[in-house]
């Protein structure tokens, strides 16, 4: 064999060899994976009992639509979940609904602020009702309406802020609880672990969209953009518009953005339905809620052919439940065909061991 034949034997042979290494070390290198976008089988959700009957239901719907070789699988692009927020995330029973408790606060403890007489007097019975767990008075107008009344004026920057000072406030009935700690630590696994597993999460709810914005910062903003939060709505108008309307007026640089004192939407019931198709534009594949204003969007979601699961608020030693109210909302969940959830059975704590109930 000639010299010139060896060396292009060598040279060949150093090509295969180099061409081999790079192919084997590609197919072996280790690639950084994002724990948000990996799906996540476990065999527990957080704070959850580990005989949940729910908790098995949920995991198992998750496994069949997540895994790629299953008749039922769905994109992640597609697995939509809603929930409800106060009852089913949050607590209502401190004591009674966030968005009312504010309310009471600006009308009657809130310096600042000059209420009408008459609206500070239904205020104060109101109070006095929700304190003492008594049937609630009739209103001169909704509740959302005379919230969004008590903060005209305010800019969009001053009302959170006044949201965020509200919730540091110590909540009535609970030892070691403020208001920015009313969430239930089960719910909050719950959407922990579906975003896990890629399920893009809403909160569709009767709470004002920005005030439930600020209320989900720090806890659950992590799984839960801004974007995905669904609520009632105030009408808003900048401070030079004067009477013109907002499609015939242009913000000038002197303009600040400001509460108008109206509101235009409340998202219950089946205006939840409708804020689902015009803000979502998918339909959900599983729901969440604990009432039956509830109902439309959990009767949506089976329609769909997704599931839909019920809150039973039947704790009466860590929360304000009712064994009776419980009950008669589980036979209505049973005739819609919704599941239902113990949060005294199947619940491991409510809002965490360092706050009781007083």
């Amino acid at each position: 064999m000639n010299r010139n034949l060896k060396i292009g034997l060598i040279i060949a042979m150093v090509f295969l060899l180099l061409f081999g290494y790079i192919s084997y070390a590609k197919n072996n290198e280790t690639v950084p994976q994002d724990h948000n976008s990996q799906e996540v089988i476990t065999d527990t959700i957080p704070y959850w009992q580990e005989d949940s009957p729910a908790m098995k239901s949920i995991m198992d719907y998750v496994k069949s639509v997540t895994d790629p070789s299953s008749e039922a699988y769905i994109a992640p692009a597609d697995r939509i979940v809603v929930f409800d927020s106060d009852g089913t995330l949050f607590g209502e029973l401190f004591p009674t609904y966030f968005d009312t408790c504010l309310m009471i606060h600006r009308y009657l403890h809130d310096d600042t602020f000059q209420a009408d007489p008459a609206d500070k007097e239904y205020c104060q019975a109101l109070e006095e009702a929700v304190i003492n767990r008594q049937p609630e008075p009739d209103s001169p107008r909704s509740g959302a309406q005379m919230l969004a009344e008590s903060f005209r004026g305010f800019t969009v920057d001053e009302y959170r802020q006044y949201i965020r000072d509200f919730m540091e406030t110590d909540v009535p009935g609970f030892e070691n609880m403020k208001y920015q700690d009313g969430f239930f630590k089960p719910m909050t696994g719950l959407i922990q672990y579906l975003a896990q597993n890629n399920f893009q999460i809403y909160i569709v709810s009767g709470t004002e969209t920005t005030m439930l914005r600020e209320l989900i910062k720090g806890t659950l903003d992590e799984y839960i953009p801004s974007d995905h939060v669904i609520g009632t709505s105030f009408t808003l108008t900048a401070t030079n518009q004067g009477d013109t309307n907002g499609r015939s007026y242009t913000i000038t640089a002197d303009d600040e953005i400001i509460y108008e004192g109206n509101m235009t939407f409340k998202n219950q019931k089946s205006n939840k339905i409708y804020s689902i198709i015009e803000r979502i534009g998918k339909e959900p594949i599983l729901a969440f809620g604990n009432s039956s204003g509830d109902f439309a969007m959990g009767e949506y979601t089976l329609r769909n052919n997704g599931k839909a699961y019920m809150l039973l608020c039947d704790d009466t030693e860590r929360d304000y439940g009712s064994i009776e109210t419980a009950e008669k909302f589980r036979t209505q969940c049973n005739e819609y065909g919704f599941e239902t959830v113990s949060m005294k059975n199947e619940f491991k704590t409510i809002y965490g061991e360092t706050i009781t109930k007083n």
